[in-house]
């Protein structure tokens, strides 16, 4: 899914209040990192979109499923933490293994935004 499709679909969800969004405080400074070589506009949609959306920190003593690299500790961390039901990604080289396996994830169910928006339909 394109970060414009992805951006489109985060900001029905918070428009219809089906869900709340939550990010960890890791994941939005990433997110900010990432964007800076991108044309303005979009880190200010970022910007837009960050403004609405709960940030979290991570309690780094919760436990993360085997194999999870260190870096993308604290995406898991925060997730459990706050008692998310999904943990959104585009991430599949670190967060592959763990797509659609809550019994593995301590409940939690990782996906990418287009499995979540699938999963939706019905």
């Amino acid at each position: 899914m394109s970060k414009k499709r992805y951006f489109r679909h985060s900001e029905t969800l918070l428009a219809q209040a089906i869900w709340a969004l939550v990010t960890g405080t890791f994941t939005r400074e990433e997110a900010l990192r990432n964007v800076r070589a991108t044309p303005p506009e979009v880190e200010d949609r970022l910007r837009a979109i960050l403004r609405d959306l709960e940030v979290v920190e991570h309690p780094p003593d919760l436990e993360c499923p085997a194999g999870l690299v260190d870096k993308d500790r604290p995406v898991f961390q925060a997730a459990l933490g706050r008692g998310a039901s999904h943990l959104l990604t585009g991430d599949l080289k670190h967060f592959g293994q763990f797509m659609s396996r809550p019994e593995d994830t301590s409940g939690v169910h990782v996906q990418t935004v287009a499995a979540f928006l699938e999963s939706l339909s019905g």
